[in-house]
């Protein structure tokens, strides 16, 4: 279970981080409003509190794939991500980096065309996740994320996690659906008791119920 920390402001993320973690979460994830407004600094601030969890930069990288792996890594994310729509170049620079600086890369599908192409060659450069990510802007059209999980689970072997809308209700079947990691936003962190929201979908997932 991960928690997208979308915050514009630290200690609100900070707060949240930690009724994520007293409820039962896994990976707490610095969410890309964050980092464009606190920068890596938000990631070190999650990895100084939380040392024994999985902490993502949701960097969504485009370009200077490279750079971006090593600041992400330096700062003591333990997975980084890059668009899928970037350039091959860009996948494959985090690739590298991160066998370098000892930080795994996860692929973000949002608006990739041809998802089982792009994951043939994540596959090949040595990705470590793929993030089916289902846009705000689609599920107020109806896009459901589990159908495109289930289309790429049944595609690779590799970390697969899933994002869009989640929550108490749906965390179950996303993991029935093959998702590794379900990553869960508002129904935590806009919640009146993240940490009880938080332990109620983690206690979905792990009964399936």
């Amino acid at each position: 279970l991960q928690v997208a920390l979308d915050f514009l402001d630290l200690s609100r993320a900070m707060a949240v981080a930690e009724a994520a973690a007293a409820g039962g979460v896994d990976c707490i994830e610095a969410g890309t409003p964050l980092i464009k407004s606190e920068g890596l600094d938000a990631v070190r601030a999650l990895r100084a509190a939380f040392p024994n969890k999985i902490i993502i930069a949701d960097m969504k990288t485009m370009d200077a794939g490279k750079i971006e792996a090593e600041a992400a890594a330096k700062a003591g994310a333990n997975v980084m991500t890059v668009c899928g729509s970037a350039g091959a170049g860009t996948i494959r620079e985090c690739v590298e980096a991160g066998r370098h600086y000892g930080i795994d890369v996860a692929v973000d599908l949002m608006g990739v065309a041809d998802v089982e192409a792009l994951v043939r060659r994540c596959e090949e450069v040595g990705v470590a996740w793929l993030d089916v990510h289902c846009a705000i802007d689609a599920q107020m059209q109806g896009a459901d994320p589990l159908d495109e999980l289930r289309k790429v689970r049944a595609l690779t072997s590799l970390t697969v996690a899933v994002a869009g809308g989640l929550n108490s209700e749906t965390a179950a079947a996303a993991a029935a659906a093959g998702a590794d990691v379900v990553i869960v936003g508002g129904a935590i962190t806009k919640a009146i008791d993240p940490k009880q929201a938080t332990a109620d979908i983690r206690k979905a997932i792990d009964t399936r119920q």
